[in-house]
């Protein structure tokens, strides 16, 4: 599926969307569109190229927190989607293990979880590291913004994305 890169008015990046919503902006006056594909989109009426980068016509204020909450898929970027225990690459069905089971107390914390895939998390189950034979590949720690951010913009490449703006 395709996706639309939103920035703040002052050129930064800030989310990636679909072009659904895109064009939900669009109608409310709230983005300039960038630049466009040359894909069309039709309806009974009218005829609209699909945007591919838009820019809010006002600032948006970025809250900034002193650490990344915990969630899975903040797990998951931490880890770049590789499985914490084989290695594996899979974006779409990565879940997160906790190393200390919750059955014996081990809380949601970024030094508790790693990404997992879904064969090793079955294999592990509710046993500990030591039971299961199964260890983390890398530390577990809790990511600073800056770092937790650089993963983040990794995953949508918007490096190539910016650059394709100016082109």
């Amino acid at each position: 599926m395709e996706k639309v890169v939103v920035l703040n008015y002052d050129y930064t990046f800030l989310n990636v969307v679909t072009p659904a919503k895109a064009f939900s902006y669009i109608a409310r006056g709230k983005v300039i569109v960038e630049k466009v594909a040359e894909k069309v989109l039709t309806t009974a009426e009218e005829s609209f190229k699909i945007p591919v980068v838009v820019r809010f016509a006002y600032m948006i204020r970025q809250v900034y927190k002193r650490r990344v909450p915990w969630s899975k898929k903040n797990i998951c970027i931490r880890d770049n989607y590789i499985c914490g225990y084989c290695g594996i690459y899979d974006k779409n069905r990565m879940t997160v293990d906790h190393v200390t089971p919750k059955a014996l107390g081990g809380k949601n914390t970024f030094e508790n979880c790693v990404a997992s895939c879904k064969k090793c998390n079955n294999k592990k189950g509710d046993k500990t590291c030591k039971e299961a034979g199964m260890f983390p590949t890398h530390r577990l720690i809790q990511p600073t913004i800056s770092e937790f951010m650089k993963q983040w913009y990794k995953q949508f490449n918007v490096e190539a994305i910016i650059k394709s703006i100016w082109e």
